[in-house]
Order: structure tokens, then C-alpha cells, then sequence
């Protein structure tokens, strides 16, 4: 629309008598409460006229913050055309505030919150609905602050907001905010500048059990933080010290984590408990030790913070179950879509996708349960999923493919997209569905339907094909592998097998899985998945609703969760997740979390400048279309406290142009509690270091939690790429992809590659993986550039001295150094000698011949280097 310079709209005002029957009403309910039974006897006091006022926005000169207050019915302020927008009045003084009116003009809030605040900064919300109808809302409350706003989160027009009068009643003179009584540190996340030993974790400092304890190193200066989810305004904290005390010691807080205020310092104490009145506020609360008491360490019984008044966390939506806003770039196609119209939009974003490896589009297209005729040819960065609760419920006659006809047949960079809860059936006479990719593609929960059809792997006439994941899919006919170079298979059942390898082929729990047989050929097989939980999926059940299924943890399972039974596990209703858009700040996003919401990333980039911190056992993060976190100006994507059964699926996280510590973090640091029943599990989960802009993280993702599932994920760092992206040595850096400290987790298909130091070390007990494939960096300059100590080059996966058990299956890592080909690697493979460390079936490969891996694990196994290029070793020790 236009722009205006006066105050007046050309559109249809409510009839002068309407109004005045409004302000009568509005008159009426100044001196009777909603309800109409009793005068209103604690708000005798109209607080807000005439008081200071401001607004998020106006639309323009002629609508000011100042009009809704003036006590002139016939002004108004009025709103910019957009979502969230807020109105705040200063009230001068503390008030009780007992009721609120809004004289709406056309332009009303169908969903708002009223709050109110003692510094104009930290809010409390004191009504909330999402079903507002505009009029005139007399609105009892019960609340107190200087300051009171009306956060509208949702319009009820294509306009603004738009109020003729807000009115606030109350009393003066209201007491000041209390010091709560809830210590809100108890069971946050905590971490520490060091620990004395494994059973003295930070976290035991916040876990509410006076009987555990954290205790530092015997150094000075120490810490410990603890992150409070949000920005709070904190009265008191309370130390309950050890006999291993502090001397000398400040209290900080900070927004960030990184930037601090000390709101309390003394070189005098004395131990013991330590009740100390603070006032400061911030997200992050740490104690920093400068002077021990003793000549330990410091030591701690307990943490704890008390706040007044609210937190800083902005208004979160609802989320409509049946309507959901699944953002612009998800396609969601009904049986009843013309078959033209379908095809035209798959025909578009294949065209834009097909080559776009490296461009922030993303995009989902969803299909309700029904059945449909469609050529779907899959780009970068594009899902194509069902809204079924089986594979089954929908059915695509035609195709469901990946082709590499871009590259020139050459399927070793066809990454990023994804085919999930399908069924397909070929089309008459035709009986090949091809799917030619490399890594993070996954063909997951699919069927392909008809004994007589394959499923080709690509065809090993066109090019390579470099490694990809099948999970609790059924294939009816044959999968055949052709070219493809490495692949892991997983749940599945293959009604007439599969036929094919090159180098490092693993199936575990697939029914119709190729006899053992490594490495001529290649085959790995495990007969059993010890325990797994399949990745979250949205569907549409049979009203219409929206909602997302969980499936259950699965113990020494075989074949599909699906097919032929019923799958296990709980549904939730959309209403209960926050959809996330691009745009939306971590702030908010970290507010939904706090309300006890899961997270739907709608497809796109979203840019985070502080973690998004996962704090809630259960909590469901699921990502459409590959959408894409990045982390920016040094933060961390994403942290989860060590809680049970967090599942976070279907997104890439990717580093910013400012070095991150870590892209991701699973637990903090020290985390000790066992999660064996219910475990943290990770679905799709990629990680890119570079590629579309120079990308810096020192590590990418660091598991402390014990427990955890992986469950297919690529870590990723870009030293080769398309022309005109950025890459390097010293550009895109990255020391390690993958650092597990928790004990016994699990990874299923891992992918990790092209790191400048170890490309995953493992230091917890009890760690397995089935799979691995890993590339060494492509660039290192020369060979001084890339030594560990006197040891050339650093090993592909590390399992430390200390760790006692590990087991490992399915493994392979290559060499290609073209920037140097006189580099070496000493070794792919770096463990500790121990009966209970074991590696079985292992290949090496220096890809043309370019550069040489010595040896395969520690100093066993022969050389790949030019003469002899591919090295297999079936067992160690």
C-alpha cells in the first residue's frame, strides 16, 4: 500500500453510534469489574492518562504513542503493519494494577499480552489470549510495576495495531519486588574452568543434592558458571562452600557468557553458607575464585540464585494445529492439487536446486496422505516427505530420484536433501528408481513398491557415488550399488537383497542383507541394532491436525518400525511446538523453550548470535527442509543440558566469519548422569565449517552427555568447493569434527571430514560406532603444516589412552592432499592396545593415488599410496 501523511484510512469505519455505545460500555466498566456484579473497589485510579508514552512503531505522524492516553476518544495510536508490536506507559511510580481497557479501533490484537515492568526492561505478563476480537476488552488483572504495556503478537486485520484509548487502573504506591524463593540455578546447566575428577562435576553444584559437590583444580583463578536460560534479575545467592573455600572471590553476570559484571567481590571469606544480597542482572551467574582458602582446590556444596520479577524473554505465539505457519518455503499438496500444478512447482525448485550446493535457499514439499502422479527429482537443500503416519498413507506414482547429470554423471557432490515417508511405484514398464548421492542425503522411512523393481545406488556407468544412508525403508525388489563407493544401510528389509560393492558396505538389522563377507566383497554386516530410536516425523492425522510422532526407543532391533505393525511411540500436537522462522532471534526462541515448547525450524537460514539453550527433558527439535543454524560473531548454535530423551533432527548447523568455540554442544562439560533409558538422540543432524562464506569453529560438535544416539550425521569442513566459494587452509578453519567425552554413546552412519587436527577423538567408556567415513583435508600446505608433535599428520579417529572399552565397525578413510602430494598421514586410525578396544573391518584408500596413509590403525596394516592405493584390515587388536 501507499503511504499516508494523515491519520485517516480509506476504509470502512465502525457507525459514530457503534462508537459511542463502545465508550458508554467503556465508561460503565471503569467503576464495574468484568462480570458486572460489584464495584471495583482496589482501582479506584485512572493511572495512565496523560503519563509518558511510546510505541514499537507508528504509522505515522498523525498516530502517535501519546494519542491512546490523552483521553480524547476520537485519537488513536496506530502500528506499523507487522508482527510484534508493542504500546508502553510509564506510570511515574510503582502501581498495583487491578484492571486494564483496550478501546480498540478496527485495527485490533487478536492474540496480545498485557505485562508489566519496574525498570522498562524485564516484563511480567499479567494477561495473555490469543482469541482477542477487538471492541472494547475491559480486562481485570492482578499485577504491579511502573510500567505497563499492551505486546501485541498477532493481528486480527491486515492493518496495524490500532487503539483509541489504554487505560490502566490501580493504586500507587505499591511494594517493592520481593527476592524470590525458587532457586532457579538448581538443575541448569553448568560448567567450570576445571574439575578435580570425574565425580565432582559442576553440575553436582546445582543438582539440589547437598550430599555431591564440585571441586576445581589446585590453581588459581577458578570458575563456575551457570547459565540461568534467560536474562534474570538476580537479589540474592547463596554458597554453600566445602571445606575447600574461597579467600577471595567476585560474583559476575552475563548476558553472553563472555563479556562480565561483578556485582559482588571479597578478599575475606570465610567459607561455610554464604547468603549474599546481589543486585545485577544476566543470563549467566558465576562465582570466580582468584585466592583459595587451602591449599586445594575450590569446592562447592551447592549454588543458588534467587530473582525478583521476570525475565527479559520475549511473548511467544501460539501455534494454530490445524493452520500451521510452516513458512514461504514449504509446499504442502493435497490429493486434490491438478497433477499440472504439482508438477510445474517440482519443476521449478528442481531447476533453481539442481546445482545451488551452496545458496541459503532452502525448501520442504509435503504431501498429505492420498495418492499422487509426480516426477519428484531432487535438488540441494529440498525435502520431500509424506504427512502419513506410515510410508504407505501416501503413494507417488512416478518417481522419488536423485540424478548427477550437473556433474556429468559424478555423484560425489550431490549432498543435502532428503526423501522421507514415502511409498513409490514406478511408473508402467519402468522398473530403475535411482538415487545417486554422497553424503547427508538420506532415503529414509520410504517403500519402493514392486518386487520386480531396484533401487540403483547410481549405475557405475555415469560416475562416482560417495556414501549415503538407508533407514527403516522397504524396498520390495533389489538394491543394487553400483558405483557407490561406501554405504551404510540400516533397518531396512530388501525384498531380493542387494548386489554391489566397492570399498565398505555396512548393514545392521536389514532384512535380505548380503552374506559377510570383508573385504571381497566389502560387506559388513551386524545383525542387530542394539538400540536405536527412529527420527521424529510431522503428519496430519485423520481431523486435519497437525501433530508430530516420537518413535519409541527399539532395543536389538531388525527391519522397519513400520511396515507390517504398528509403529511404537507418542504423538504430540503441533500446539505444542513454537514454529520457528527465519528472522526469529535465539531470544525468543530460548523464551519458547523455557514455556515448555518443542521446536519446528521452518526451511531457511536462521542467524544466531547466542545459543539456543535446551534445558527441558523431551524436548523435540525438528527441522524442514534442511534448515539451516548459523551460528553468528562467535556463538554456539545450540546447547543441551544433560537431561533425558532430547531429540533434535533434520537441521544443518553451520559456522559463522567469527571463530565459534563449538557449533553445537551435547551436555556440558562434566556431565555425569546416566540417561541409559531414555537417551539424547541426534537424527540427520550436519554440520558445515565454510562453503557458501569463509566459516571458523575450533570444534563442531563436542558430546559430554553419556548416552547419546547419533543417527546419521556429516561434519563437514570446506577445503575444496565450487568456483568463487572461499576455501583454504587458513580460511575456513576447524581443529576436530567430532569430540565424544560422554560414556557408552552410540553413533549410527557417521560421516566426518576434511579437519585440520583429529577428525573425531573419542574419550568416554563404552563408545560404538557402526560406520564410518571420513576424507582426510585436502589442503594441507606442506607437511610441516600438518604434524601432531613428531607424529605426521593426525589420525582420522582418535580413541584416548585412557579409555578402556570401545568398539568400532564398518570404517574407512581416504587420502587426497592435491594441494601437496608429498604429505603423509602416520595413521587413519589411533587407539589405545586393550582387549576391550576393538576395530573390525577397516579400509584405507589414497584416492588416485594422491598422498599416502602409512598405516591403517596404530602401526598395523599396510601403506595407500600410489602403488598400492586401497588397504583393507579385518580386525585389531
Amino acid at each position: 500500500m501507499t503511504s499516508r501523511a494523515t491519520s485517516v484510512r480509506p476504509r470502512p469505519q465502525r457507525p459514530v453510534r457503534h462508537l459511542l455505545v463502545g465508550l458508554t460500555v467503556a465508561l460503565v466498566a471503569a467503576l464495574t469489574p468484568t462480570g458486572g456484579t460489584t464495584p471495583a473497589q482496589a482501582a479506584p485510579t485512572l493511572l495512565s492518562q496523560g503519563r509518558p508514552a511510546t510505541a514499537s512503531s507508528t504509522e505515522n505522524a498523525g498516530t502517535p504513542a501519546a494519542a491512546a492516553v490523552d483521553g480524547n476518544t476520537g485519537t488513536r495510536w496506530a502500528s506499523a503493519f507487522s508482527d510484534p508490536q508493542w504500546l508502553q506507559v510509564d506510570l511515574g511510580a510503582r502501581a498495583t494494577i487491578s484492571q486494564v481497557n483496550l478501546l480498540w479501533e478496527g485495527a485490533y490484537g487478536r492474540a496480545f499480552q498485557l505485562q508489566t515492568s519496574d525498570d522498562g526492561a524485564t516484563w511480567t505478563t499479567i494477561y495473555s489470549t490469543t482469541t482477542g476480537a477487538g471492541g472494547t476488552q475491559n480486562l481485570t488483572v492482578t499485577g504491579a510495576g511502573r510500567y505497563v504495556r499492551m505486546y501485541g503478537t498477532a493481528r486480527g486485520t491486515g492493518y496495524g495495531y490500532s487503539l483509541w484509548e489504554f487505560q490502566v487502573y490501580g493504586e500507587t504506591g505499591g511494594s517493592t519486588p520481593t527476592c524470590g524463593s525458587t532457586n532457579v540455578a538448581q538443575g541448569s546447566p553448568a560448567t567450570a574452568s576445571s574439575t578435580q575428577d570425574a565425580g565432582l562435576a559442576a553440575s553436582a553444584a546445582v543438582d539440589g543434592n547437598p550430599g555431591t559437590r564440585w571441586a576445581s583444580a589446585a590453581s588459581d583463578p577458578q570458575w563456575l558458571r551457570v547459565d540461568l536460560g534467560s536474562t534474570r534479575t538476580i537479589c540474592r545467592v547463596t554458597l554453600t562452600w566445602e571445606a575447600a573455600y574461597a579467600r577471595s572471590f567476585q560474583l559476575q553476570t552475563s548476558a553472553d557468557g563472555t563479556t562480565w559484571t561483578t556485582i559482588y567481590s571479597t578478599t575475606t571469606g570465610t567459607g561455610g553458607t554464604q547468603n549474599l544480597t546481589v543486585s545485577g542482572s544476566g543470563r549467566y551467574l558465576r562465582m570466580y575464585g582468584t585466592a583459595r582458602g587451602t591449599t586445594y582446590g575450590y569446592s562447592l556444596w551447592e549454588l543458588a540464585v534467587n530473582t525478583t520479577g521476570g525475565t527479559t524473554e520475549p511473548p511467544v505465539g501460539t501455534t494454530d494445529p490445524y493452520n500451521p505457519n510452516l513458512g514461504s518455503n514449504t509446499f504442502v499438496f493435497d490429493p486434490s492439487t491438478p497433477t499440472s500444478t504439482l508438477q510445474s512447482r517440482l519443476d521449478t525448485l528442481f531447476t533453481q536446486q539442481e546445482t545451488n550446493q551452496f545458496g541459503p535457499q532452502r525448501y520442504a514439499v509435503l504431501f498429505k496422505p492420498g495418492t499422487y502422479t509426480a516426477d519428484v527429482n531432487l535438488g540441494f537443500f529440498t525435502q520431500v516427505a509424506g504427512l502419513g503416519m506410515s510410508p504407505d498413507d501416501v503413494n507417488l506414482n512416478g518417481h522419488v530420484r536423485t540424478e548427477a547429470f550437473w556433474m556429468g554423471g559424478n555423484a560425489t557432490q550431490n549432498f543435502w536433501r532428503a526423501a522421507e515417508n514415502l511409498s513409490v511405484t514406478l511408473p508402467a514398464g519402468q522398473t530403475v528408481e535411482r538415487w545417486a548421492v554422497s553424503q547427508a542425503a538420506p532415503y529414509r522411512r520410504m517403500h519402493l513398491r514392486g518386487a520386480q523393481n531396484q533401487i540403483q545406488l547410481w549405475n557405475g556407468g555415469d560416475g562416482w557415488s560417495s556414501g549415503g544412508l538407508l533407514a527403516d525403508t522397504r524396498v520390495d525388489g533389489l538394491v543394487v550399488s553400483g558405483s557407490q563407493q561406501q554405504w551404510y544401510s540400516r533397518n531396512s528389509e530388501f525384498g531380493n537383497g542387494w548386489t554391489g560393492s566397492v570399498w565398505n558396505m555396512v548393514f545392521q538389522g536389514v532384512v535380505g542383507a548380503p552374506a559377510p563377507s570383508f573385504p571381497n566383497p566389502s560387506h559388513t554386516v551386524i545383525a542387530q541394532t542394539p538400540q536405536v530410536r527412529e527420527k521424529p516425523f510431522l503428519y496430519v492425522d485423520g481431523s486435519g491436525e497437525y501433530r508430530v510422532f516420537v518413535p519409541a526407543l527399539r532395543t536389538n532391533s531388525t527391519g522397519t518400525s513400520w511396515y507390517n505393525k504398528t509403529p511404537a511411540g507418542s504423538s504430540i500436537s503441533l500446539s505444542q511446538f513454537y514454529v520457528v522462522q527465519p528472522g526469529t532471534s535465539a531470544a525468543t526462541i530460548n523464551a519458547a523453550l523455557a514455556q515448555g515448547r518443542h521446536l519446528l525450524f521452518t526451511p531457511g537460514v536462521h542467524h544466531v548470535t547466542e545459543p539456543i539453550q535446551v534445558n527441558r527433558a523431551d524436548t523435540v527439535i525438528l527441522g524442514l527442509g534442511l534448515a539451516t543454524i548459523q551460528a553468528d560473531n562467535g556463538s554456539v548454535g545450540m546447547r543441551v543440558a544433560d537431561v533425558d530423551g532430547v531429540k533434535v533432527a533434520g537441521l544443518m548447523f553451520e559456522a559463522g566469519t567469527t571463530n565459534s568455540p563449538v557449533l553445537m554442544e551435547v551436555g556440558p562439560s562434566g556431565s555425569a548422569a546416566s540417561h541409559a533409558s531414555n537417551p539424547t538422540s541426534l537424527h540427520d543432524v550436519f554440520f558445515r565449517i565454510g562453503g557458501p562464506h569463509v566459516g571458523k569453529a575450533t570444534n563442531t560438535l563436542t558430546v559430554n552427555s553419556d548416552n547419546v544416539i547419533g543417527d546419521h550425521m556429516w561434519l563437514w569442513r570446506a577445503d575444496h568447493a565450487a568456483s568463487g566459494v572461499p576455501t583454504g587452509w587458513t580460511l575456513n578453519t576447524a581443529d576436530t569434527g567430532l569430540t565424544v567425552n560422554g560414556d557408552n554413546v552410540t553413533m549410527y552412519g557417521l560421516f566426518v571430514e576434511h579437519y585440520q587436527k583429529y577428525q573425531t577423538i573419542w574419550n568416554g567408556n563404552g563408545g560404538r560406532t557402526y560406520f564410518y567415513q571420513n576424507e582426510l583435508p585436502y589442503d594441507p600446505p606442506n607437511q610441516a603444516a600438518w604434524m601432531n608433535g613428531s607424529t605426521r599428520g593426525y589420525a582420522a579417529y582418535k580413541v584416548a589412552d585412557s579409555v578402556t572399552s570401545h568398539q568400532a565397525f564398518g570404517l574407512g578413510s581416504y587420502s587426497y592432499f592435491n594441494v601437496n602430494p608429498a604429505v603423509v598421514e602416520e595413521r587413519s586410525f589411533e587407539v589405545p592396545v586393550n582387549p576391550n578396544v576393538r576395530f573390525t573391518n577397516m579400509v584405507t584408500v589414497s584416492l588416485g593415488g594422491v598422498g599416502t596413509i602409512n598405516r591403517v590403525i596404530n602401526n598395523a596394516g599396510g601403506t595407500a599410496n600410489a602403488a598400492n592405493q586401497t588397504v583393507y584390515l579385518t580386525t585389531y587388536p
